[in-house]
């Protein structure tokens, strides 16, 4: 049975905590949410809940990092990416400030909450500022592996934490390299890069592009920044197409990230699939994806008709 990416959040601090007394967690009044409760319980006299003010929760974790502290701050994506971006900006990326971030409840799977509690542009708002790190966890095991992996990093990360139930899809044994794709699958005709819920989604649209004679890699870029360049230019130079897909915006986000990579390389091939300069709307997460194009059967769509321009 599977879990909550931010249950998988929740019991990885607990885990974080007991191994480095230097770990405090703050939130901002929806512990219950976050799943931050679980350390809170486990260690209440480093848990730290600054009520509605999550402006004053980043500096006040600032202040943690400048004393030798590993504080990890917990709210709504939406919440802690939007309203509190100057103080990340000037309290935390500003000085390098040692804080990490687990920012629950992203993307459109937050579901029946609606458009105005979606957050669609955090990736963007967190990949501009210098000296932060960017995680997008796809599972479980992986959410895990992405807390324990930011608490070795000396400044302040982001870690996307999603609210659905997910199924692991990777193991203990899969290498999580802060900067450094998995592929999961290996492809010379389409290369499906992606992160975080839309990796199972790019798994079964290569299964049936196999199954009808395309030979589909999937890469998960559990890493958004720093992006694996590296990664990103080898299947270009070995595949006719890549296509990015996202729970985010197309704006500023992986898709924007891997054409940066891309751009200035003669013949890259690409499409972005994501969320096209739109708000959210209200309904459950599988008939979000549908109503937004974030589905394996677009994800398939796309591929075959990318690859039917090219041999043209």
């Amino acid at each position: 049975m599977g879990k909550s990416l931010r249950v998988a959040y929740g019991e990885a601090l607990v885990k974080l905590g007991e191994e480095n007394s230097k770990v405090v967690a703050l939130d901002a009044d929806l512990a219950h949410a976050t799943m931050s409760c679980m350390f809170a319980e486990k260690y209440p006299e480093r848990f730290y809940n600054l009520g509605i003010a999550e402006a004053n929760m980043v500096c006040t974790a600032a202040g943690f990092a400048n004393t030798g502290y590993i504080p990890f701050v917990s709210t709504f994506a939406l919440f802690g990416a939007g309203r509190a971006f100057e103080q990340i900006r000037n309290s935390i990326c500003y000085t390098n400030a040692n804080v990490k971030f687990g920012f629950s409840h992203s993307g459109l799977s937050v579901g029946e909450d609606g458009g105005s509690h979606q957050s669609i542009e955090d990736i963007a708002l967190m990949r501009e500022l210098p000296n932060m790190t960017i995680f997008v966890p796809c599972d479980p095991a992986e959410t895990e592996k992405a807390v324990m992996a930011a608490a070795q990093i000396k400044g302040p990360v982001y870690i996307r934490v999603a609210r659905p139930v997910c199924e692991d899809i990777t193991t203990k044994d899969t290498p999580f390299i802060p900067g450094k794709a998995n592929i999961m699958k290996e492809g010379n005709d389409i290369c499906i890069i992606t992160a975080g819920l839309m990796i199972p989604e790019a798994l079964k649209a290569a299964k049936s592009l196999e199954e009808q004679g395309f030979s589909c890699a999937v890469v998960n870029m559990h890493t958004i920044k720093p992006i694996d360049t590296e990664t990103i230019l080898s299947m270009n130079a070995k595949c006719k197409g890549i296509i990015t897909v996202e729970e985010h915006s197309i704006i500023g986000g992986l898709g924007s990230a891997v054409a940066e990579v891309l751009a200035g390389n003669a013949g890259a091939k690409f499409e972005r699939i994501g969320i096209k300069d739109k708000f959210g709307k209200s309904g459950k997460p599988h008939e979000l994806f549908k109503e937004y194009g974030l589905t394996a059967e677009n994800i398939e769509a796309k591929a075959k008709q990318m690859l039917g321009q090219l041999v043209k």
